[in-house]
């Protein structure tokens, strides 16, 4: 169902990957990756939502650094993408997305779903760029939680995350009382089906949460609307 697809942004063209879907659109996501990449995983869940009813992208932020990077979910590969995203870093990758909510805008409203690494991405598109957002287990959120949303957000967390402590999911409900929250049986990375903390029941019910959540948002919602500075 899904292509690559070659996108526009304010620091030269990257790569991404496509899926549209049968019938007409409910809306448009922004799939934001984990720290290993577009991977085959994250390309199923782009295929995923087009079949749900939504355009779908997932870009390739790597290809700044170099071209199309998938990494294994390892030791090795969870260094290797730790050191991307740091070399990274998050102004660059919301420039990017900015590009792509402006090549969407024609078609669909525009949201934002994001996973672990990911996730806290969905989280800084909702307050600084004010898309509706979900978040996956976003894990380098703290820092930003204090930062105002400014569209709807939802939150999905796995109770026995070792990265993501009880107390931190605390203080984001803290922080952001607005917002919905999910928290499930499960670790880390329950949504992806090629890590051991794979949880396919936390992860089918998470799944209609955001598409329940990403239909009702994008009905009405339009991301210049929200005071997003489209280019």
């Amino acid at each position: 169902m899904g292509h690559p697809v070659s996108l526009s942004t304010p620091l030269g063209r990257i790569s991404g990957w496509r899926a549209d879907p049968p019938f007409e659109p409910r809306g448009a996501i922004i799939l934001i990756q984990e720290i290993f990449g577009v991977t085959s995983h994250i390309r199923r869940q782009v295929d995923r939502f087009a079949a749900h009813g939504f355009i779908c992208v997932a870009p390739a932020f790597f290809d700044h650094i170099d071209y199309r990077i998938e990494l294994p979910y390892n030791d090795e590969g969870v260094a290797r993408g730790r050191a991307l995203v740091e070399e990274l870093g998050f102004d660059k990758v919301l420039g990017d997305v900015r590009s792509v909510v402006a090549e969407l805008a024609g078609e669909a409203n525009v949201g934002v779903v994001g996973y672990c690494w990911g996730g806290t991405v969905a989280y800084l598109c909702n307050t600084r760029l004010g898309l509706p957002a979900v978040s996956y287990y976003g894990g380098r959120t703290m820092p930003f939680v204090r930062e105002r949303l400014k569209a709807p957000m939802e939150f999905h967390f796995g109770q026995y995350d070792p990265i993501i402590s009880p107390e931190d999911v605390a203080a984001t409900k803290d922080a952001h009382p607005e917002a919905t929250f999910y928290v499930y049986e499960a670790g880390h990375g329950f949504n992806c089906d090629e890590r051991g903390d794979y949880h396919p029941e936390s992860a089918n019910i998470a799944m209609d949460h955001t598409v329940t959540f990403m239909t009702r948002v994008l009905r009405t919602f339009v991301a210049s609307s929200a005071g997003m500075a489209l280019p």
